[in-house]
């Protein structure tokens, strides 16, 4: 019973990696899209790292990204710098790249 109990203690670590890295990913991402988002409202200093942390704080709202993609949306409509769904989910795509390679150069 040894090696199974070996292999499935070796299953959970590896899972339990790669959610801790998921996590990283998604928050990374997150950051870097509300940075963009900030420097559109033309938010500078501490008003956009504020900004930036309200955006993260709005992914937790529920599964998926739909809660801050709706929250980016109508925030840069209320600022008159609206944004078409398409071009905020495909700056999410760009940026979930970049945060890739932020944490690869990480290790």
């Amino acid at each position: 019973m040894g090696i199974f109990d070996d292999r499935e203690k070796a299953q959970e670590n590896k899972y339990f990696h790669n959610e801790e890295l998921r996590f990283k990913l998604i928050a990374r991402r997150n950051k870097l899209f509300g940075a963009w988002v900030a420097e559109k409202l033309g938010k500078t200093g501490p008003a956009a790292e504020a900004y930036v942390q309200d955006v993260v704080r709005a992914d937790f709202t529920e599964a998926g990204d739909a809660d801050m993609l709706a929250k980016v949306a109508s925030d840069l409509k209320a600022a008159g710098k609206a944004v078409p769904d398409k071009d905020l989910k495909g700056k999410l795509a760009e940026l979930q790249k970049a945060a890739i390679r932020q944490l690869e150069a990480e290790k």
